[in-house]
């Protein structure tokens, strides 16, 4: 598994239209509030051009990709941090995911209902920044109560505790998300165990008309315009676009996307810049008759690399034979990469790239 995302927003912003385009999943889709409640889920393969290159040179009987799930979760009201609409639902299923992408309403269309009126998405965002502030300190008025009196007899990790819920409860208190409040060590520890809505890296996606994605138009601005205050990234995407790509062949798909002046699909940048958003990269392994990619955080070394796969490989780990994918490229097979000595044996150190392809030896 990449990683889980989940994909939130107002009512109607399209949340379910490019679910379903990005999923095939085939999510109901109706012009109506709460028309998702429980979080409809859908396994995509990770488009991996370098998994394909792969496959053409070795040409092994089975090939893995990666993968992404996606969430579609109802969408959330003014007061969901208090219970309105299916506010404590949506709120917890965000717990479960790894990032966020924030759907934003960019298209102007009389037939499809906005809740709050007109198209405005700066007043879109601020109401679901605002309701999961909320939420987040309703979480830590509740941890805060469950410990004060420890904290107040002594107790040295209470006390500790109940000081870093203060600090996080007055950056909240100022409009401050917890992924934006610069934080100790220990100080992350305690935002992890708390679960804190605020503290998920998020992505903004502007859904657009066909005509705003070609003129890049004022709504999209708004949004640069927020994110850019936060440090993050927009992605543009046209769900009904998204969704006749999703029904095409690939080969039709580059036409398709070539005709309208563009290099990719929404689902493409949406994974390329989630994996950047959390820090992750693919390594390759070619075991038996299966090439397959696996996904891991940056920073992995070679044993936890190998737990991925299987247990037993992390805890017996002996060493890893690594080419990466460009040298492999460049020679056109293992064998001769294990000829011209480009393969690499490396130890328990050693950190993997991205394209890495690995083979590990192990013992238990």
């Amino acid at each position: 598994m990449g990683f889980r995302c989940g994909i939130i927003g107002l009512p109607n912003v399209g949340k379910s239209t490019i679910f379903n385009a990005l999923t095939a999943a085939g999510a109901e889709v109706a012009n109506y509030p709460f028309c998702t409640i429980n979080p409809n889920i859908g396994i995509v393969p990770v488009p991996d051009e370098r998994l394909a290159k792969i496959a053409q040179i070795i040409k092994p009987p089975k090939v893995t990709c990666t993968t992404m799930e996606f969430l579609d979760i109802a969408g959330l009201v003014k007061g969901a941090s208090r219970g309105e609409g299916l506010g404590n639902k949506f709120l917890g299923h965000i717990r479960e995911v790894d990032a966020v992408v924030h759907i934003v309403r960019c298209f102007d269309d009389p037939s499809v209902v906005h809740i709050y009126g007109p198209v405005e998405p700066a007043r879109d965002i601020e109401i679901v920044h605002t309701e999961l502030l909320m939420a987040d300190l309703e979480t830590l008025e509740k941890r805060m109560t469950k410990i004060e009196r420890l904290a107040k007899s002594g107790d040295k990790h209470a006390r500790k505790e109940f000081e870093i819920c203060i600090h996080l409860r007055d950056a909240l208190g100022k409009g401050t998300p917890a992924r934006s409040i610069t934080l100790t060590e220990e100080e992350k520890t305690t935002i992890n165990e708390l679960h804190l809505l605020t503290a998920k890296k998020i992505l903004y996606v502007a859904n657009v008309s066909e005509m705003i994605l070609k003129t890049n138009g004022d709504y999209i601005q708004k949004i640069k315009d927020i994110a850019q205050k936060e440090g993050l990234k927009v992605i543009v995407i046209c769900g009904d676009i998204e969704a006749e790509i999703a029904e095409l062949s690939q080969e039709e798909q580059r036409e398709f996307l070539s005709d309208l002046g563009l290099q990719e699909s929404g689902l493409q940048k949406l994974i390329r810049e989630g994996y950047d958003l959390l820090g992750l990269i693919t390594f390759y392994t070619t075991v038996g008759p299966e090439l397959r990619a696996w996904t891991i955080p940056r920073g992995t070394r070679a044993p936890a690399a190998a737990g991925k796969i299987h247990s037993d490989m992390e805890r017996g780990f002996i060493r890893a034979e690594i080419i990466n994918f460009d040298e492999f490229i460049t020679v056109g097979s293992m064998s001769k990469a294990r000829e011209s000595g480009l393969i690499r044996a490396e130890g328990k150190d050693y950190i993997l790239s991205d394209g890495d392809i690995a083979y590990f030896r192990f013992n238990v």
